[in-house]
C-alpha cells in the first residue's frame, strides 16, 4: 500500500467511525459527553452575583462556572412554580398540555404528571447508553399505596398515616428513565412527608410529627408544614445529604464504568423556603438566614465541580446550572428590607407571577471545547429546550410525539451571537392553562389580567409593590420589553394589532399541541 492509499484508508476509517456513532464531531466519536444538570429551587435572576452586581451574597463558584462557559440573560422557566416546570424540563412539553398540568404536589400527592409512554430526557439518554441518576427533589408526582393496595391521592398528615411504606412507590424517577434515585417526593423541608426515598421505596418511614419548636425561627422559616418525619431526616442538612449522594454516584460510576457516559440530575432544596442552611454556613453570608442558604447553594455547586475535576471528567462533561422559577415572596420582601438584596432584580414580579421576575431565571452552560468560555448570550430560551438540545448533542432524532415545545439550542450554545432560534416562547403562571403568556421578539402578551399568581392587593407583604395597570379594563396585557422591561405600560389597546397577532398565535399553539 502506498502512502496516499494509506491516508485514504485512514480517512475512510474515521468517516465510518463517525457515521456509526451518529456524531458530527470527532469529540463526540471518542465518547459522548457526560451531563450534570443542577436545578436550584426558587433561585431568582438577581440571587446570583454574576447576574446581579448588587447582590448581597457573592456566589463565587457559580460565577466561576459562568466564566468557564456561557451565561444566558433571556432564559425562562416554563412555569412560575415548581411541579409544572419540572414536568416540562423532563419532557420538553409545556405542562398545561397534560391533565392536571397546573398542579403543585405536596406530601404524598400524585399520580405522576408524566404518562408512562412519554419519552423523557433520562429515557432518551439511557437509550443512548448513559447511566442515569436523579438526586434530590422530584416533585412531578408519585403514587403511594395504603395497606389495601389503593392509591393515596390526598395530602396532609392523615394521608401519610394511611401509606403502607412497605409497598413500592409508582411513577417516580426510576419509572421515567432514571436508573437510580435518592431524594424526596416533593419539597424536602416543606411538604408533609419528611423522609428519603431510594429508588422506589421510603428508606426509613416517618415515625412522628416534626418538632417545629426545635427548628430555627426567623422570617424565612415559616414554610415547614407540620407533617410526619423520619428519624434519619436532617431538616437543616438535607442539601449536604443530597451533595454526598451525588458525589458518591460520580465517584462510583467513574471507578466502575469509566467508558460509559453518565447523566446526573442534581435537584436541590436550596433556596426554597424554609431557609434552613447547615450549621457550617450560619452567619457566614452577613445577609441573614436566606443569605446563608444562598451561600450553601454556591458551596454545593463548587463541590460538584471539584468532584468532576478530581475525577478528571470535567473537560468531557456538560454542566448546566439553572432554577425552576423566580424567587419566593417572603425571601424577596425580607431580603429587600433587611439586606438590600433583590432576588428578582431587575424584573417585576416573583414566584407565581407571569411578569418576568416569576420566570426569568439564571442559566449557565459549561462544556469545554464546545461552548466558548466567558460569554453572555441574549438568546431567548426555555428549560423545555434542554431536551431537544441534548438530542442535538447526541444526533438523536426525536419522535413527533416527544418534546413538543423544545428547540435545539446547540447552535446558540456554541455561538453567543447566533440568530434567534425560537419563533416564540410560552410560559404558564400559577393557575396553569388559565394563566398563559407568549413572547415573540420583544413583545410579550399575557392572556389574563393581573399577575396570574400572587394577590398584590390582598397580601400585606406585597401591597407596597402593587403597580397600577395602565389599561385597567383590558382582559390581558401587552408589553414591549425593549422599552419597558419593568412591564409598567400595558399596550393591550394601544397596539391592538400586535395583541391580536399574539393572541392568535397563542391559540394556535394551544390547538396544535406544540410550539415547534
Amino acid at each position: 500500500m502506498n502512502e496516499c492509499s494509506g491516508l485514504r484508508a485512514a480517512l475512510l476509517s474515521v468517516v465510518i467511525l463517525l457515521m456509526a456513532g451518529g456524531c458530527r464531531d470527532v469529540f463526540c466519536a471518542e465518547q459522548p459527553p457526560n451531563i450534570v444538570l443542577i436545578l436550584a429551587d426558587d433561585l431568582g435572576y438577581g440571587d446570583v452575583s454574576c447576574y446581579n452586581d448588587h447582590a448581597a451574597v457573592k456566589t463565587p463558584n457559580i460565577d466561576r462556572l459562568a466564566r468557564q462557559g456561557m451565561l444566558f440573560t433571556d432564559a425562562h422557566s416554563p412555569a412560575t412554580v415548581c411541579t409544572p416546570t419540572r414536568y416540562s424540563l423532563m419532557t420538553g412539553q409545556m405542562a398545561f398540555r397534560v391533565p392536571n398540568g397546573g398542579t403543585v404536589f405536596t406530601g404524598v400527592g400524585g399520580p405522576s404528571l408524566i404518562a408512562s409512554d412519554k419519552l423523557t430526557l433520562p429515557e432518551m439518554l439511557k437509550e443512548r447508553g448513559y447511566s442515569t441518576a436523579c438526586v434530590g427533589k422530584w416533585h412531578v408526582g408519585m403514587t403511594f399505596y395504603d395497606a389495601d393496595g389503593k392509591p393515596v391521592r390526598d395530602n396532609g398528615v392523615d394521608a401519610i398515616r394511611r401509606v403502607d411504606f412497605t409497598r413500592r412507590i409508582d411513577g417516580g424517577p426510576v419509572d421515567h428513565g432514571f436508573q437510580s434515585f435518592f431524594g424526596t417526593a416533593c419539597c424536602p423541608t416543606t411538604d408533609w412527608l419528611y423522609a428519603f426515598i431510594e429508588n422506589d421505596r421510603v428508606t426509613v418511614p416517618p415515625d412522628g410529627l416534626v418538632d417545629k419548636a426545635a427548628l430555627p425561627k426567623h422570617p424565612y422559616a415559616n414554610d415547614c408544614r407540620p407533617g410526619l418525619i423520619a428519624p434519619n431526616f436532617p431538616m437543616e442538612e438535607v442539601d449536604l445529604v443530597f451533595l454526598e449522594r451525588s458525589r458518591q454516584f460520580l465517584e462510583q460510576h467513574v471507578q466502575k464504568s469509566p467508558e460509559q457516559p453518565f447523566f446526573l440530575f442534581h435537584s436541590t432544596q436550596a433556596v426554597h423556603l424554609p431557609s434552613f442552611a447547615a450549621a457550617q454556613f450560619h452567619g457566614k453570608s452577613n445577609a441573614g438566614p436566606h443569605g446563608d442558604f444562598l451561600l450553601e447553594l454556591d458551596f454545593v455547586v463548587g463541590q460538584l465541580m471539584e468532584t468532576l475535576e478530581q475525577l478528571k471528567v470535567a473537560d468531557n462533561t456538560i454542566v448546566v446550572f439553572t432554577s425552576d422559577n423566580g424567587p419566593e415572596v417572603t425571601s424577596v420582601v425580607h431580603m429587600r428590607q433587611d439586606h438590600h438584596h433583590d432576588g428578582a432584580r431587575p424584573w417585576r414580579g416573583v414566584k407565581r407571577d407571569q411578569w418576568e421576575g416569576g420566570h426569568r431565571i439564571p442559566l449557565i452552560v459549561r462544556w469545554p471545547g464546545q461552548v466558548p468560555a466567558d460569554r453572555r448570550s441574549e438568546q431567548l430560551t426555555s428549560l423545555t429546550d434542554i431536551m431537544a438540545t441534548v438530542a442535538g448533542v447526541l444526533d438523536y432524532k426525536l419522535p413527533d410525539t416527544a418534546a413538543e415545545d423544545s428547540f435545539n439550542m446547540l447552535p446558540a450554545w456554541r455561538d453567543e451571537n447566533h440568530a434567534p432560534i425560537r419563533p416564540y416562547l410560552l410560559t404558564q403562571a400559577f393557575a396553569g392553562a388559565r394563566t398563559l403568556a407568549i413572547r415573540r421578539g420583544n413583545w410579550k402578551f399575557i392572556d389574563h389580567p393581573g399577575s396570574g399568581g400572587n394577590r398584590y392587593d390582598a397580601n400585606p407583604e406585597l401591597k407596597p409593590f402593587d403597580l397600577p395597570d395602565s389599561a385597567p379594563t383590558a382582559p390581558g396585557q401587552l408589553y414591549n420589553l425593549s422599552v419597558d422591561p419593568d412591564e409598567r405600560t400595558n399596550l393591550y389597546f394601544e397596539n391592538s394589532e400586535v395583541t391580536r397577532e399574539l393572541k392568535t398565535l397563542l391559540e394556535q399553539s394551544k390547538s396544535t399541541g406544540r410550539s415547534k
